[in-house]
């Protein structure tokens, strides 16, 4: 049996609801249903869950020779450098 209710929401968040709604040609109450099964179903899955951390780095020594972090334009040569390298290298015909 459905029941009806009166939920208070931000404006831009029921706007945004909205157009999701009608671009998915669904209706707002249909996408908010959907909405709660998904967080009623992760709130039993993130209780059981272990939390896993990433791994730390413990390298010390800071930066490679030459590279000054306040040079923006030669960061980004050398992105763009190490970039085509590995580009030229994943077309070559192996």
């Amino acid at each position: 049996m459905e029941e009806r209710t009166t939920v208070r929401l931000p404006q831009e968040l029921l706007a945004r609801a909205k157009r999701r709604a009608a671009a998915e040609g669904r209706t707002l109450t249909s996408l908010i249903a959907d909405g709660l099964r998904l967080a009623l179903a992760d709130g039993r899955k993130s209780a059981q869950a272990k939390r896993i951390l990433p791994p730390v780095s413990k390298a010390a020594g800071g930066l490679l020779p030459g590279v000054d972090m306040a040079d923006a334009r030669s960061l980004q040569e050398t992105d763009d450098i190490d970039y085509m390298r590995r580009l030229t290298r994943s077309n070559d015909p192996a």
